[in-house]
């Protein structure tokens, strides 16, 4: 083999193997970022097919007390419609709860009877083993369906009509065309002052895996949600909605190999109405924003990817504030039993 032959031979080596090295580095570049191995995730047992980061302690619902479900709000004239049930005598619990409808829904709208206790006076949900001298049926004026109508209240006069033929009560409803029209305006103020905010996180360069997103977000006071992809910051009082929302890809966190699922945007989520003021829900929203892009390599968009400077998100709270002062003035402040229930 001549010299030139053997130049050519090494130079082509050479090129192919930078071609090589060329693709192994660009194929680890395209990977998306792994969750950073650590303690609790060595400590799981060895046939687990998990992806790092997926079930680390900040995820294992044993250290996170479940939720204690709050007692069903009672009825309120602010956003019911109340038709009060006369009775002949008293009435067993037992008879309320075979009376009862099927359904708890008039439409779209929430349907409730209850009951004042004869022993306690207070109004609740007809229990076993209690004794009745009076009940109350409701039908909710509005909610994020809208405004209840003649259908609607049609269907709450049959469903109560049923239940005081069956217990020998007699009700007493109020005006449907005067009740329609408080269901009008009350979905007119709601829809006004109503407000879901939703930042969005996008990757600049390299994509995220599941393990990596929810391993950061955890650092961040979130923990994993109901639903594959979503994850909660939780609030400071039990049972009550969670202060902020954080979702990606189903399909990624589902996949078989999590690990080389990629994830490019994730949303960070606030409903305003259902969360109380003294939560800071939307100055905590800013922070864990900015954090997270900060510690991912992402950039805060809005729903159409236009970045979010500080001036727009300062302009979004100010809002907010007006928005928190006009609720607290109708008796609907934000996170309270009404608006939670109204804005739903």
């Amino acid at each position: 083999m001549s010299t030139l032959q053997i130049g050519l031979a090494v130079a082509g080596g050479v090129v192919l193997a930078a071609m090589v090295a060329h693709g192994a580095w660009t194929s680890r570049r395209n990977l998306p970022r792994q969750a950073s191995p650590d303690e609790s995730a060595s400590e799981l047992p060895a046939d687990r097919n998990i992806e790092p980061g997926l079930d680390v302690a900040a995820f294992d619902v044993a250290n996170f007390p479940l939720p204690v479900p709050e007692k069903k709000p009672s009825m309120d004239a602010l956003i019911d419609v109340i038709a009060p049930i006369a009775l002949e005598g008293v009435v067993s619990g037992d008879a309320a709860l075979a009376a009862m409808p099927t359904t708890r829904r008039a439409g779209s709208k929430p349907f409730s009877i209850e009951g004042c206790n004869e022993t306690s006076q207070r109004w609740e949900i007809p229990v076993a083993g209690q004794r009745y001298v009076a009940f109350q049926a409701g039908v909710q004026l509005a909610n994020r369906s809208g405004a209840l109508n003649e259908i609607e209240y049609s269907e709450f006069v049959m469903k109560t009509q049923a239940f005081c033929d069956a217990i020998n009560g007699t009700p007493d409803f109020p005006e449907m065309l005067d009740e329609v029209a408080r269901a009008r305006e009350l979905d007119q103020f709601a829809g006004d002052h109503d407000a879901q905010l939703g930042f969005v996180l996008r990757a600049r360069n390299a994509a995220w895996s599941p393990g990596y997103v929810q391993q950061n977000a955890s650092r961040l006071g979130f923990i994993a949600g109901s639903i594959p992809g979503r994850m909660v910051v939780p609030a400071s009082t039990a049972g009550m909605p969670p202060v902020l929302g954080l979702s990606f890809d189903t399909q990624a966190a589902m996949a078989d190999d999590p690990a080389q699922s990629a994830v490019r945007e994730l949303v960070i989520s606030l409903d305003v109405p259902q969360v109380d003021r003294s939560e800071q829900a939307f100055v905590r929203m800013r922070e864990v924003a900015l954090s997270l892009a900060d510690s991912m390599d992402g950039v805060v968009t809005d729903d159409n990817g236009l970045p979010l400077p500080a001036e727009a998100m300062d302009v979004i709270g100010a809002e907010l504030e007006h928005l928190y002062d006009t609720l607290d003035q109708r008796d609907l402040s934000a996170g309270s039993a009404l608006a939670r229930r109204l804005f739903s």
